[in-house]
């Protein structure tokens, strides 16, 4: 994986705010440079998928648009039968480097 060439944290729980803290380190940036940086990463990835395009990030994984077929749910408050209509939902595939390095 590219970021284990640098020396990062090892961080117990990673959110947007720590992205952003490792993209510093290894740019050597501001924060505010660093947050452009991971937000224009993640809304790339978004204007792709919301275009039906997918995503590959090599050594990382795959992210595609799956159409899910329509279906009846229960709701579980009320026991309710209830329609679920067909959509659109992004999905993520691991790619076998990925998959290794987290076994």
């Amino acid at each position: 994986m590219v970021l284990g060439k640098h020396n990062i944290h090892s961080f117990t729980h990673m959110n947007k705010a720590g992205l952003v803290e490792a993209v510093n380190q290894v740019l050597g940036t501001t924060k505010v440079q660093a947050e452009m940086v991971v937000d224009t990463v993640f809304d790339s990835i978004v204007k792709t998928l919301t275009k039906g395009d997918e995503v590959a990030i090599a050594g990382v994984g795959k992210f595609t648009v799956k159409m899910r077929k329509a279906r009846d749910a229960r709701n579980p408050k009320t026991g309710e039968t209830v329609k679920v209509p067909a959509m659109k939902v992004p999905k993520f595939s691991a790619a076998k480097a990925l998959k290794d390095a987290v076994r």
